[in-house]
């Protein structure tokens, strides 16, 4: 085996790309489907990110028109084909119509990072928590990551405390470490290792 080889016991455990990104991997927990965007969901979208207080710590400004959440499906769709991130909408299981996303913002070797936003009418129900852990199994399960990482404003304590609550670890503070509304922002930096969430999963 030469230097640019790969060990055949690192084949073992590569994610099947075919798999994950043929088909769009729709998903369900207890109270809430996890699928993919379309235009018609651009309305409900339209009224999650219409929301200043739901932009507030994201690289976006409040939503206007419909135009806007339509071409935000279509990047989500758009980035799931070039194998880029994964995108679910987020909808309960009472009408199916979308309440927020969640998703890996992107993937690369072993690793991923996850973005997510809820309609702001529905915070602090446990509806974002359970979105999360299911896309968090299927990331390590079926993505095979090793360690999944988010990212998170400092001022952004809500959001903070919802990965705490799924086991990831705060691992410090990147300093300007995103530019976006006119200004530099620290990003408090978590993280999730597989080896930690299974032994989360064996005490539940």
């Amino acid at each position: 085996m030469n230097a640019y080889e790969m060990d055949p016991t690192e084949l073992e455990n590569e994610p099947d790309l075919d798999a994950v990104f043929g088909e769009f991997p729709n998903l369900q927990t207890p109270n809430l489907y996890l699928r993919e965007l379309t235009e018609d969901d651009a309305a409900d979208l339209l009224a999650v990110f219409a929301d200043e207080e739901v932009t507030r710590f994201y690289d976006l400004y409040a939503y206007a028109s419909e135009d806007e959440a339509l071409e935000l499906i279509d990047f989500f769709t758009e980035s799931f084909e070039v194998e880029r991130s994964i995108r679910w909408g987020i909808a309960r299981k009472t009408d199916d119509r979308i309440i927020g996303t969640c998703g890996y913002v992107w993937l690369r070797r072993f690793r991923g990072e996850i973005g997510y936003e809820l309609h702001r009418a529905l915070w602090r129900q446990g509806i974002m928590k359970e979105a999360l852990a299911a896309i968090i199994q299927f990331g390590f399960e079926l993505l095979r990551l090793n360690r999944i990482e988010a990212l998170v404003m400092v001022e952004n304590t809500a959001s903070a405390a919802l990965l705490r609550s799924l086991g990831f670890q705060e691992e410090g503070v990147l300093r300007e470490h995103d530019y976006f509304k006119g200004q530099f922002h620290d990003m408090r930096c978590f993280a999730l290792l597989q080896r930690d969430w299974q032994a989360r999963q064996s005490q539940t």
